[in-house]
């Protein structure tokens, strides 16, 4: 049994690493399409509300969130690595480390999730107030991209979903490995038992 929980271990503490640097990203590819078709719309870098498209200051709305989640990116991705440093993905029994390791790495999956998903459907609503009519007609005479995909937005929902999986995984290997751990000292107690 204790096999089978050491390979499920490994792997989910990798698949915790793949999620971390799926965020991270997810934070680089956020901007791009807005960035091709919104930042030239704009006239005047000081100010933003000089724009030949109503609704395009969007994209400067959420650059200051675009860092934050940038940066909680690579906070996930050093989390993820505390697995490895600590040794979760390959001990045996678990220590005191091993469990602030795995609790820290939920808290932090959690939160980032759910604040950026409060986030990215504010955003995603403001995205939808752009006039597209006048979007089109400014791309179209200056050969920028056109776009209303709305899938930079909605792809946080998988981004963040592998994470959250992710970190449901590690609190199943944690109580698995804490049963495990019991019957060990159960069945070595019984051996000293019948020895005395």
């Amino acid at each position: 049994m204790y096999k089978k929980q050491m390979s499920a271990q490994r792997i989910i503490c990798l698949l915790s690493i793949v999620a971390s640097v799926l965020v991270f990203i997810y934070a680089l590819g956020i901007m791009t399409d807005m960035y091709d078709s919104l930042k030239p719309t704009m006239m005047n870098d000081n100010d933003y509300t000089q724009t030949m498209v109503p609704g395009s200051i969007v994209y400067y709305d959420m650059q200051p969130f675009n860092r934050v989640l940038l940066r909680v990116g690579i906070g996930l991705i050093l989390l993820s690595c505390l697995l490895f440093i600590t040794n979760t993905h390959s001990r045996r029994k678990y220590y005191i480390g091993n469990y602030v390791a795995v609790l820290l790495n939920v808290a932090a999956n959690v939160i980032a999730a759910i604040w950026a998903h409060g986030q990215i459907t504010a955003f995603r609503a403001q995205f939808l107030q752009v006039d597209f009519a006048a979007l089109e007609m400014f791309s179209q005479a200056m050969k920028t991209l056109y776009t209303e995909s709305t899938f930079w937005f909605d792809a946080h929902y998988a981004v963040f979903a592998l994470t959250l999986f992710s970190s449901a995984l590690l609190m199943v290997n944690v109580i698995w490995k804490m049963r495990l751990m019991k019957e060990e000292r159960q069945l070595i107690e019984a051996g000293k038992a019948v020895s005395a």
